[in-house]
């Protein structure tokens, strides 16, 4: 897999036997003639190294100097160390220094590249776990993202802007694009950072508990509320609230959700005296909201207060330049995980299946398709044959372009417009650009497009295929509420399945 190498050495013969070695190997080679040139081109550079090569000795700043700048950085990348005079007194100091490695000259292009290896697996186990300790402190930014990908740009640039200002942010996008991963680099990235971030999934609520849990209530204000309950809105007091599934909201929440954002201040059930709340909105759903307006099921005057700043995330099937990092960042965690400490990459022929299927659940799907590769893995790499899933999977043809210019462009000005005026803001829900061969009307969000890349209605099996993957993914596994949805018996559920070659061990029977 891809990886960046800075080199760091003062001579040319050197540089350019490294840079062999790591194009060999399929990565990229940056050249560095001194430390302070591989300092700034550290500064200057958007994307992260993976690994740098680094010469102790050299003229003006030399590798101890570079060692010792890189452990005042926040982050750095695992540094092999290179030196002609070396000698045990000099490997202690290095490694004492921060190195990952300590290398002679010369050394084998085979010992060079074993210790590449390794180095880049340490690089991106070690980002990850950075990466997952800001996310629950609250600080994680979008560098913490994956998103190489040209598709992402605009919603990077719509989310930057997103922190200037406190107005409400609505996230749309299919289930496991990352809605969540996006809202807390938004937190992160600005003002709150560090705050308090409280996720509310707001399908996951059953019965009349919604009110309860986002608003709290007092003791004793229905029967069974033995305690005091602290609501969501209160514990995200400074911080920011981040509704996911917010169209499964009952009316009434509905209501009082739009009272909250008006006047900053909640009613907890019971209560005779609404308490203030400083709070940040984020909202995300997966489901057209505009459309459960015109059902009757969303309130309009609500719908207008969370979209007056859009942001929609595509999908995994149009970010092909983010695969191959993602399924990189989940087996450097797996594989430390389980134990499998031999396991350091991808095959050339797996990345290749894993950038050409479609992924209909998205990011969430990879990681799971991923972590059961990594279970199945016997050898240092993991082939094609640990994705036996994959190879039926996707049949299904690229997506249809979706037109965000009109909701970009009032998501842009929104930012930069005094909240009075924001409030009366009513950004147009953008429909899908359909190519000149296709008839039908395709849904904004979903997993099945009835054709195929000729313009061929695709076969019922893979359409029906496609749908059951899609429902066991929607709704979590929950095979009762798949086979009620899709108005069949468990019985033929299981049967579609096994037929299919279709994995359940993931699936619950409620």
């Amino acid at each position: 897999m891809t990886s960046r190498v800075l080199i760091v050495d003062d001579d040319p013969v050197q540089c350019r036997l490294l840079e062999e070695i790591v194009r060999k190997h399929g990565h990229v080679a940056i050249v560095a003639e001194g430390g302070e040139e591989a300092l700034a081109v550290l500064d200057r550079d958007d994307q992260p190294f993976d690994v740098m090569i680094l010469d102790l000795v050299m003229p003006g700043l030399d590798g101890m100097g570079v060692l010792d700048r890189l452990r005042q950085r926040a982050e750095a990348p695992p540094v092999i160390v290179q030196t002609a005079k070396g000698g045990v007194d000099v490997a202690v100091s290095a490694m004492q220094a921060g190195a990952f490695d300590f290398l002679v000259k010369p050394t084998s292009p085979e010992r060079i590249a074993v210790c590449l290896a390794n180095a880049i697996k340490l690089g991106t186990l070690q980002n990850e776990i950075a990466r997952m300790k800001r996310s629950l402190t609250g600080t994680m930014t979008f560098s913490d993202i994956v998103m190489r990908s040209p598709a992402m740009a605009r919603p990077r640039e719509l989310a930057e802007r997103a922190t200037r200002s406190a107005i409400p942010v609505l996230i749309e996008g299919e289930p496991g694009v990352g809605k969540e991963l996006f809202a807390r680099a938004i937190q992160g990235s600005g003002p709150r950072r560090a705050k308090p971030f409280i996720a509310v999934n707001c399908g996951a609520i059953s019965g009349d508990l919604p009110e309860s849990v986002l608003f709290g209530h007092e003791k004793g204000a229905f029967p069974g509320a033995e305690e005091r309950h602290v609501g969501k809105f209160q514990e995200a007091h400074g911080g920011t609230l981040y509704l996911d599934e917010i169209g499964e909201l009952p009316e009434a929440v509905q209501v009082k959700l739009l009272h909250a954002l008006q006047d900053g201040e909640v009613t907890p059930i019971g209560a005779r005296q609404p308490v203030r709340v400083d709070f940040r909105l984020i909202a995300a759903t997966d489901r057209r909201l505009v459309d459960l307006v015109s059902e009757g099921r969303f309130r309009e005057d609500l719908f207008y207060r969370l979209n007056v700043f859009p942001i929609w995330l595509p999908p995994l099937r149009e970010r092909h330049d983010d695969i191959a990092e993602m399924a990189r960042q989940f087996l450097a965690r797996f594989a430390a995980e389980e134990g499998k400490k031999s396991l350091d990459g991808f095959a050339s022929e797996t990345i290749g299946l894993l950038t050409a299927s479609t992924w209909p659940g998205n990011i969430r799907q990879l990681e799971k398709a991923v972590f059961r590769a990594v279970m199945l893995a016997d050898g240092n790499e993991l082939k094609p044959a640990d994705f036996p899933h994959l190879a039926l999977a996707d049949t299904a043809a690229p997506s249809p372009v979706i037109d965000r210019t009109a909701a970009d462009q009032n998501a842009a000005t929104a930012a930069e417009t005094p909240a009075a005026q924001v409030r009366h803001m009513m950004p147009a829900p953008a429909r899908p650009l359909l190519p000149v061969a296709d008839i039908s009307q395709f849904p904004h969000y979903g997993a099945t497009w009835i054709l195929n890349e000729r313009g061929d209605v695709r076969n019922f099996d893979a359409l029906e295929e496609e749908v059951i993957r899609f429902a066991l993914d929607h709704y979590r596994g929950r095979m009762s509420e798949v086979a009620r949805r899709l108005g069949i018996g468990r019985s033929t559920l299981y049967r579609k399945l096994k037929d299919y070659g279709i994995e359940s061990h993931d699936a619950t029977a409620a």
